[in-house]
């Protein structure tokens, strides 16, 4: 079903602007409202209570490896009770790897397809709504989503962290300690670089979604695949070619937390993660906009 013919007539009437269909608040509010926001929201504000209540029962945390590419190897499960910016930071090492991975996949994947389940869709474009505006609308709001998700976890970990074991400067498993002035910068940092770390699995859902009917499809094949890359990741035969997987420098993030900031593996993983995303996300739109939609 192509809407051009539909956009064509309307785009001559009076007042008609396809820049205004679809607004952005609309769409924000209709994600907003779903179940599965407000579960994903529970399940991360969630995650520093539980954590809080294991290191009760288990005594002081200790052991486990961290790291990767990128960055030097850390273990900040030793030091994850010495003050809230360390709580912070070792809720955000627990949950990097796979459990932020779920929001990005879920509220990207699920965007589009789950219009088609519903066989909605056409009737958007019959709105009539642009197929780039309806993307475009999509694709921001669920990348606005992912953000708050990956925000909202640090922000209640240094609330309960602070409840639970005091405000103070951010120590270092290595020796050392980062100022209490710089430590809510360099997580802020650490945030931001998890959010464009993940824009490949956001590319990936957001491209799968527009490739199908299925949300679980999407979002679970977004998700498998960035399985698929850690795995790659951890064949050491493959050598220098891991750096190109974006799983190499997903613990790059490390290197924020050092008393001398570097900037090298981060940058290097920022920079394959946004050149993924961007070749997923211009086909998606490519394929979206000659798709026939019946659905």
């Amino acid at each position: 079903m192509s809407s051009a013919p539909e956009i064509q007539a309307f785009a001559e009437a009076p007042g008609y602007h396809a820049r205004r269909t679809l607004p952005l608040r609309v769409e924000a509010m209709r994600q907003l409202r779903r179940r599965r926001t407000l579960l994903m929201g529970g399940v991360l504000a969630a995650l520093p209570f539980i954590l809080i209540i294991a290191f009760a029962i288990g005594g002081t945390p200790g052991g486990g490896d961290g790291g990767g590419g990128g960055g030097s190897r850390i273990n900040l499960m030793d030091v994850a009770t010495e003050s809230a910016a360390n709580f912070a930071a070792t809720c955000l090492f627990v949950s990097a790897g796979f459990l932020l991975v779920v929001p990005v996949a879920l509220f990207c994947g699920d965007t589009v397809a789950s219009e088609a389940s519903w066989s909605s869709l056409r009737y958007l474009l019959a709105a009539p709504v642009p197929r780039s505006r309806l993307l475009w609308s999509k694709l921001v709001v669920a990348l606005g989503f992912s953000l708050a998700a990956m925000v909202l976890l640090p922000l209640v970990a240094l609330g309960a962290g602070a409840a639970a074991y005091g405000w103070g400067p951010l120590k270092l498993p290595t020796g050392g300690a980062l100022a209490s002035s710089d430590t809510v910068p360099r997580l802020a940092l650490v945030v931001a670089f998890v959010f464009v770390s993940q824009l490949v699995t956001a590319g990936l859902a957001f491209w799968l979604s527009t490739k199908t009917d299925a949300p679980l499809g999407a979002v679970g094949g977004a998700v498998g695949l960035t399985i698929v890359g850690n795995v790659l990741d951890a064949v050491t035969a493959l050598g220098d070619w891991r750096e190109f997987l974006p799983a190499h420098w997903q613990f790059a993030w490390a290197d924020a937390l050092q008393p001398d900031l570097e900037w090298g593996g981060m940058a290097k993983g920022a920079a394959v993660s946004v050149t993924y995303a961007l070749i997923l996300f211009a086909l998606a739109f490519r394929g979206f906009s000659r798709k026939d939609i019946v659905s």
